[in-house]
Formats: C-alpha cells, sequence, structure tokens
C-alpha cells in the first residue's frame, strides 16, 4: 500500500483530519515529551502530533511496513520537521524499553494487527507513569459505506468469505465492549469512547475505484487476484453503487470512527 498512500498523503491528511485532531485532544501532549505514532502510514497523525511537542520535544512515527517508513520519512524531510524519527515497528513487539515515551496515538491500525491485545499491551509496556493512549478504530459497516461497499461486493461475487467477527479488518474493532475490555485487559485504566464521523471525498465514482486498487488493504490484495474480465466486472458494480452517493462535487461516502483514550 505504500506507493498509493505515498500518493494521498495530503488526501489522508484532509480527510482524516476531524479523527486525527480529535485524538490529540484526547492524547493532550505537552511541548517536550516524546509521542509515539504507531501504524502511522506517512505520519500524517504523528506530524501533526509533532507542533504539538515543540522543538524540544520528539514524535516517533512507525510502521511495520518499511516502505510506509520510507514514505514518512521523505515527507518529513519535505516540511522541514527536525523532531520527528522515522523507525520500522512492530507493533505487536515494539523495539523500544519500558517507559520509553510519555504518549501513545494510533489511527486505524490496531484494528488490523493479528493481535491487537499484545499490541494494546505492548503500548502499555512502553509508556511512563501517567502516560496515555489515544487510538481510532472504525464502528461499523454500516456508518462506514466506504469500505463495506466493496467488501459486500466482493463477497457477493464470492470472492471474499463474510468477515468473521473480531478477525482482523476493518470493522474488527466496532464493539465497544470488546474494544474497551481490550485495553483494559492491556494494563490501561477504563477506556473513554465517542464517535467522530468524517466523509470520504472523491471526485467520482472512476477515482473511487481507482483508490481501493491502490491504497484500499484488503480490498486491493483481493482485487489483484482476480482475473482482467471478473476485475473489470466488479469495478463496474463498485462504480454503480458508489454513484448513488453523489455529493455537490463528486461523490461522498459516510465514515465514522471510534476514538479512544486511556492512561
Amino acid at each position: 500500500m505504500a506507493a498509493g498512500w505515498d500518493e494521498r498523503h495530503a488526501y489522508f491528511e484532509e480527510i482524516a483530519r476531524p479523527v486525527t485532531e480529535r485524538m490529540l485532544e484526547r492524547l493532550e501532549p505537552r511541548p517536550g515529551q516524546t509521542i509515539l505514532d504507531i501504524a502511522a502510514g506517512t505520519g500524517v497523525a504523528g506530524f501533526a502530533a509533532a507542533g504539538l511537542v515543540g522543538s524540544e520535544g520528539r514524535v516517533i512515527v512507525s510502521d511495520f511496513a518499511r516502505g510506509m517508513v520510507e514514505a514518512a520519512s521523505r515527507h518529513a524531510t519535505r516540511l522541514g520537521l527536525s523532531n520527528i524519527e522515522c523507525r520500522v515497528l512492530d507493533a505487536e513487539a515494539l523495539d523500544l524499553p519500558d517507559d520509553a515515551v510519555d504518549g501513545a496515538i494510533c489511527r486505524w491500525g490496531y484494528m488490523l494487527m493479528a493481535d491487537p491485545a499484545k499490541a494494546l499491551a505492548e503500548t502499555r509496556r512502553v509508556l511512563r507513569r501517567g502516560g496515555r493512549l489515544a487510538c481510532a478504530v472504525f464502528t461499523g459497516p454500516a456508518e462506514n459505506p466506504w469500505g463495506a461497499l466493496p467488501v459486500g461486493v466482493l463477497v457477493e461475487r464470492g470472492h471474499m468469505p463474510p468477515p468473521e467477527a473480531g478477525a482482523p479488518g476493518l470493522f474488527a474493532l466496532a464493539d465497544r465492549g470488546r474494544l474497551r475490555k481490550l485495553v483494559v485487559e492491556a494494563g490501561f485504566a477504563e477506556a473513554d469512547a465517542e464517535e467522530v464521523p468524517f466523509t470520504w471525498r472523491f471526485a467520482g465514482p472512476d477515482d473511487y475505484w481507482r483508490f481501493l486498487q491502490e491504497a484500499a488493504g484488503a480490498v486491493k490484495i483481493v482485487l489483484d487476484q482476480l482475473d482482467p474480465d471478473e476485475r473489470s466486472r466488479v469495478g463496474d458494480e463498485v462504480r454503480r453503487r458508489a454513484a448513488s452517493f453523489g455529493g455537490s462535487d463528486g461523490i461522498e461516502l459516510p465514515g465514522v470512527s471510534l476514538v479512544v483514550s486511556a492512561s
């Protein structure tokens, strides 16, 4: 996904702004602190945190994928962010000492991990006493047609099994009860959560289809395995359904994130 995310760095910054801002409001980073951005992609949320910790602070922008980290490093250089450190880190086995950071953020990452409980426990381990976590996941498919639409088409056509409850994926942590339980069992105090709506905007159905093929994770993996004719048929159906979300300028697909904070 790195190339597609790299190309859309500014797009993700714009689309995700309501979620990023609410995460950072809940994190309350202060000048001089060290913040860890987990599963950061190209670094959008971490870069926003960098302005809050100031020149005396530091933000570790990390991702499991080296291509994402390399893209984040290029964007940090382009933006002149001298308080950013970009590192390849596995969220389930963080190569950091205990009590290493003052705060941690993870936007749209924990739900995709094979073992989110382990990743949350690792996050708690590297946080200093009183350190806070602010993370975001997606609520259910009904509130997120931008992601549910293509999955629905692929399931209907027999290319994907119906999503299994709790399995890694876009909606794996949509259940608030399960998410709170994971956070508390990782060693955090009771998690506080709220829904944050936002909108995915595309120039039109073709632009949305291109996004799915280049930057949509599990959907792209399945699409890459289809023969050209079937891929074209899937694309036609996805574009047809997406057209019903026409807005004032292109198409607008709703999204809702659950933003959770804990210490």
